[in-house]
Order: structure tokens, then sequence, then C-alpha cells
């Protein structure tokens, strides 16, 4: 017997197992008035209504729903009132400007726009056949009570797009389907360990890979839900401890501000040995692993995906063999990226790119056939990103394909000069990239965010990696910045940085 996937599944589920338990906490500090919290039952009449409201609206099963919105409840509920009943919801990364978020729509044809709204002003050039303001509770739902025309699921029916976040230039529109969805939930919450005694922060932006695919997963297990809208170190220490929460996910970005914010924070630090995060979006520094482990008392897992594998391709979550390594030997294990996830295939080729296969990569780029044949040739999606599998069966990354410096014919990873400059208790964040150089070609440039009260030099930062790394791979100048640029998930935009140094040149790397 073969029965259809369907994202619908998880809510069904909740609301039959876990009808009167509470499964939405929404954020209270928004401009539009918070939903009360919500059963499961209610969450599902919900989506119910909305589903419904879109009948009415004319929006068959196949058409697009667009939303831009914060972190919301009315946000989580449109996964399953769109999806849920055939249509495709897009989420859009609020941080974009009009311009984008206008070729987002577009380009994805939505005939449904969903706008929080904070960003009514800042959007209203946005055009779409029907346009409406999360908050205004009447064109997003039909009348209690109302039931939407059924719809027969289809696994390999477009659940989602879900555009790049734009660390290049113009967005791709990734094609999730419900067959996506479901294994990667199933898979996900098998690694994580997720339960129904847990309790579920959403720190996350829930447009980024659809939540990272959490509220699926804690969805169908009945998990208790806590929005969050703006990240914020302090608020997510007092969230964890007033509702009990025992899991995160967080850019490392994130696990710095709640860093960041334990030195002013009284009594016990909430969550220790409790708390699960699970942090991706970019390689953590090893420093940060061991604080999370030492400081916190939460465990450290890592995840390893793109948003075009619905994410998760590895995991990498300490072992009762680790058990007696010191924390910063267990980091040292825990910084790189993880084994692959059951049913993925991981391998290099022979430049080092890393390609997967696996029953969550997605079905095609939205309306752009050539785009998906060059991603899926030879039947393995390729991640344009550099690493190596070692001995232990576990997957390093390198660096982007296209951030890899060479310098004098050496290939050197970004993103272990980063490792190194970010030992440093005098760095908060840094960035290095290749800069032109006449004699090299191109040379190793570090930009450094110092710490409160962070005092060293340029020649120190150069030293510090000198004595931990190969000569050729250290900085050969270091410059002092207030911030650096990165997406709403906290990947650094290093071809927004790159681009003043190479003004001019008729290539982006030599």
């Amino acid at each position: 017997m073969i029965v259809p996937f369907s994202v619908r599944d998880f809510l069904d589920r909740a609301e039959s197992v876990y009808g009167d338990r509470v499964a939405l906490h929404d954020e209270p500090d928004q401009p539009a008035r918070p939903l009360p919290d919500l059963t499961w039952r209610e969450v599902a009449a919900l989506a119910r209504r909305q589903a419904a409201r879109l009948d009415a609206l004319g929006i068959a099963p196949g058409d697009r729903v667009a939303v831009v919105s914060q972190n919301s409840a009315r946000l989580l509920t449109s996964f399953f009132g769109v999806s849920g009943w055939g249509r495709v919801l897009v989420p859009v990364n609020f941080r974009l400007s009009a311009d984008e978020v206008a070729y987002i729509v577009e380009h994805s044809g939505a005939r449904v726009l969903y706008v929080d709204p904070e960003l009514e002003d800042a959007l209203a050039g946005v055009k779409c056949e029907h346009r409406f303001l999360l908050g205004n509770d009447d064109d997003l739902y039909a009348a209690p009570g109302s039931e939407p025309a059924p719809w027969e699921p289809d696994e390999d029916a477009t659940a989602t797009i879900n555009y790049t976040s734009g660390t290049t230039a113009r967005p791709k529109g990734v094609q999730i389907t419900h067959r996506n969805i479901w294994t990667n939930t199933v898979i996900s919450g098998l690694h994580m360990g997720v339960s129904d005694r847990d309790v579920y922060l959403h720190t996350l932006p829930m447009f980024h890979a659809n939540g990272w695919t959490m509220p699926f997963v804690t969805t169908g297990l009945g998990v208790p839900q806590v929005v969050l809208r703006k990240v914020d170190g302090t608020e997510i220490l007092r969230r964890i401890e007033r509702h009990g929460v025992t899991l995160m996910c967080a850019a490392p970005a994130v696990i710095n501000a709640v860093l960041d914010a334990l030195p002013d924070w009284e009594g016990e630090v909430p969550g220790r040995d409790r708390v699960r995060v699970v942090v991706a979006g970019a390689p953590p520094p090893t420093r940060t692993v061991a604080r999370v482990e030492t400081e916190l008392g939460w465990e450290f897992i890592q995840i390893y995906g793109l948003t075009e594998t619905s994410p998760l391709l590895t995991v990498n979550r300490t072992r009762s063999e680790w058990d007696d390594l010191t924390p910063e030997e267990r980091a040292g294990k825990l910084v790189r990226a993880g084994a692959p996830a059951l049913g993925i295939r991981v391998r290099t080729d022979a430049e080092g790119e890393i390609l997967a296969r696996g029953n969550h990569v997605l079905a095609g780029y939205w309306e752009q056939p050539d785009e998906s044949a060059a991603a899926l040739e030879g039947g393995w999606f390729h991640t344009g990103d550099g690493g190596a599998i070692d001995g232990e069966g576990y997957l390093a990354i390198s660096d982007r394909k296209k951030d890899v410096i060479i310098t004098g014919g050496e290939n050197v990873s970004s993103i272990e000069v980063e490792d190194c400059l970010f030992s440093h208790p005098a760095v908060a964040e840094v960035a290095v990239i290749g800069v032109p150089s006449e004699k090299w070609g191109e040379t190793i440039k570090a930009l450094v965010v110092l710490a409160p009260r962070g005092s060293v030099t340029e020649a120190e930062l150069i030293a510090w990696c000198k004595e931990r790394l190969a000569g050729y791979k250290a900085p050969t100048s270091v410059e002092v910045r207030a911030l650096l640029a990165r997406t709403a998930t906290g990947k650094l935009q290093k071809f927004k940085l790159r681009e003043p140094y190479w003004d001019g040149q008729q290539r982006g790397v030599h």
C-alpha cells in the first residue's frame, strides 16, 4: 500500500493526538494583535479556515501564495493553511528590499501576498492580485467553522518555493515537494531526538528553508512552540526560562548573542543540562562550540545542508565515544559538518565539491530548467561547497568553492583562517576574503569586529595566525569594522564585502 505523503499529515496527527494541548505561544510584541495561546485543535481549525478563504478567492491547488513576515503564529499556520490543501507557499525573507520582494512575487507568479504590518510602508509598491495585511484576520481566514474544498494529496506536488538567501546575485526559487518535506521532517526528528516532551523556541526565521523543517517536526509530535519575533540574547534566555524550552535552532551569530548576554544574566543559566541547540548556516568557530557546553550547559548539535536539500544533509551530535574528552577536544570534533543523515549519500568530486543524493533534494528551480539541470547533473546535487570526508566518515566544510582564496598558487580556506582569528579573545566577528595582489594574484585580507573593550593591532593578529597556521594562510592585512554584512540567517555576504576591493577588475578572482 502506498499512501501519498502530505504536509497536512503532521497537523492531522497533532489535532487528533494532542488536540487540547497548548500548541503556540505567539510573539507578544508585534504590530499585529497577537493571537492568543492556541491549542492544536485551534491551530488546525485556523488552517482549515485559511484554506477555505483561499477557496473563496479562487486560488486553486498549485497556485502560489507568498508571505513576507517575521516569525508569528499566523506565518506558522500558513505552512498548513496554504500547503496543506495543495497550494504552494512562498515564504519570503523579510529583510529583502522592495525590489527584491517584487522580483520574487513576480517570478513565482504568486496570486496572493500576505505582508507583515511592520513592512506595509516599505513594501507598498509590491503589487499582487490579492494583497492582505497579516493581522486583518477577516482577510486571512474564512468564518469560524468553515471547511475547505478537499484536496487529494500528491507527494510529488510542490509544497513550498523557497528563494535562495541572496549570498549570490539573483535568488533562485527552490521547489520543495510534499515528499521532500515529509522525509526531511521524519529524518530530522529522528536525529535530533524530538519527542512530545520537548518545548521548541523559534529563534530561527521560519521563512528560511521552512524553519529548517522544525515547524513540521514539532507539529507532528505535538510539541508546544514559542514564537520569537526578533533575536535578542537576553530575551532568548527569558523565553527559555518562562516556557521551559528544551530545543531551538540557531545560526552561530544567534549563539553569540546569547553568550554576550550571559554576563548580565542573574541566576542560573536557563535550560542548563536540558536545552539542545541545533546550529547551522555557517561553520561555527571551535571556541563557540566549547562555550555552549561550558558556559551555557546546553547540548550543541551541528547540521549541514542547503535550501535545496530541505535542508538536512549531515548531522554532528556528541557520541558516547567522546564522553571522556575535554570540552575543547569535543568541540574539535563537533565543528565538523557531520556524518550523512539517514538515507542521504554524500561524496566529493575531483575538485573537492560536495555532492549529495537523497529523498529530500529539491525537485528543481522554479521556471529555471537550465539551472535545475546543472545543479542535478549526473543524478547528484552539486552544492557549490568545498569539503572533505575524513576517516571517521564525517564531512568537514572547507569553503564555498567561490570563496576559496588562491594565493601564490596555494588554496586557502577562508573558514580555517576565520576560525584561527576568532580564537583571539579580542575578536568578536571576522570575515576573511581575497583581494587583488599584483605579486600573488590575490592575497588574504581579514575584516574584523572587535569584542567590547577588545584591543589588538593588525600586526598582533597577523602574528597570531602565523603562530597557528602555515605562513601562507596568514592575512597580509587586517581591517577593523563596526559590523559585517550578513543575510537574515547569519551568513556572511562575502560578495558584498569583496566588491569594493575588486571594483574595476575584470574578474572577482585571479
